[in-house]
């Protein structure tokens, strides 16, 4: 029983599905104490044709999240870095998408698609596209210049946004093409009413979520991605191309990242440039760190991310529903990172065995041996 046990406790997926546990039964403890009630967190329901409830919102509200958080993933077991531009990456292809949908109309200041000018499938294309071409220049510059990942994406971080509110023209543009939204809420019909009871950014995030997973299981590129983010100089000497892969990753995580945006301006039927996207690059580092994924390279698992991703969104409910403030919101995760980043040193074991040691030797001693040291 007892080696049962350290088997599960030692599993990788462990801490990850603790940390959802315990951050759901967190949700719970809160309703009852605002309401006095569990209330119906648990309860999924069937109301006009769609799917409602707690744990529905949560996992419609974290899709966007799971999306990135897949392309940090593969960036962060490659390249031993973090793309802090993907939130950056969102509005500059959002806003790419909703211009390519109005061309000829937002260009004349107007701000208001009441029609696709160009179809939508092909503005979905470009955006994505934006986002290779984005992932193209990260990877550029981390895989051929050998810069840092964290100060190579520094500059789309910081540039990025810019370029998206000069696409905007410093405006909200709004799309009021009924089907535009289906992308980030329901596929409804020319009635309105959902012909798909799920929201479609479930759909959409799974998807990603299934072809990565087949990529990952039945091709070499995720031995690939391991061996490099492992030894990046050893992965050469054995023949693999580690600058074509890191590149390739890279892009991947901007093409995720457009992705995102894309379902994030479905959602509000249009682009803001200023909030789409916003503090998404620390909740995917978050997701990927909570995922048991080895901030150092080499290993990762997608199916602790996606974990990780879910558990931060519901950590998020949470703060929310205790009042805390959207402004404030980024310290207590960055508390959380912190304390997931000091648990994966391999230096705490260590120093807490050299602690306990001394506090043994400190505690125990007879009176007689602590005048003995003292040399009376």
């Amino acid at each position: 029983m007892r080696e049962a046990l350290i088997r599960v406790v030692r599993h990788r997926m462990f801490f990850p599905l603790l940390c959802l546990v315990l951050v759901l039964l967190l949700n719970v403890i809160v309703q009852i104490a605002q309401t006095g009630s569990a209330g119906p967190f648990f309860h999924i329901v069937v109301t006009n044709g769609a799917l409602n409830g707690p744990l529905v919102t949560i996992l419609n509200r974290s899709s966007e999240l799971v999306i990135v958080a897949v392309g940090m993933m593969i960036v962060v077991s490659c390249s031993r870095g973090v793309d802090i531009s993907v939130g950056s990456v969102m509005a500059l292809t959002s806003a790419i998408t909703v211009w390519t949908l109005g061309f000829g109309t937002l260009a004349q200041h107007n701000y208001h698609v009441t029609a696709y000018v160009v179809p939508y499938a092909v503005a979905l294309l470009v955006g994505m596209a934006a986002g290779a071409v984005c992932g193209l220049w990260n990877g550029f510059l981390v895989a051929k210049l050998k810069i840092q990942p964290m100060v190579a994406t520094l500059i789309l971080y910081t540039g990025g946004r810019g370029i998206a509110k000069v696409v905007a023209d410093g405006q909200i543009n709004k799309v009021d093409v009924p089907s535009f939204r289906w992308a980030g809420n329901f596929i409804q019909d020319s009635a309105g009413k959902n012909i798909v009871p799920i929201p479609t950014p479930i759909f959409i995030a799974a998807l990603v979520v299934i072809l990565t997973a087949l990529v990952l299981r039945f091709t070499a590129l995720g031995t690939n991605i391991q061996a490099v983010g492992i030894n990046d100089r050893a992965s050469r000497l054995v023949g693999l191309r580690s600058s074509r892969i890191i590149v390739a990753a890279f892009i991947f995580c901007g093409v995720c990242a457009a992705i995102a945006g894309i379902i994030a301006t479905s959602r509000i039927a249009g682009i803001d440039t200023q909030n789409n996207g916003k503090m998404m690059e620390m909740d995917a580092i978050l997701a990927v760190a909570l995922g048991g994924n080895s901030l150092m390279g080499g290993r990762f698992s997608l199916s602790g991310t996606v974990i990780g991703a879910i558990t931060i969104q519901a950590l998020t409910t949470v703060l929310y529903s205790i009042n805390v403030s959207a402004d404030q919101l980024p310290m207590f995760k960055a508390i959380v990172v912190v304390i997931i980043v000091v648990l994966q040193s391999s230096e705490l074991k260590p120093m807490l065995a050299r602690a306990s040691t001394w506090c043994r030797r400190r505690f125990s001693r007879t009176p007689a041996l602590a005048a003995q040291e003292a040399g009376v």
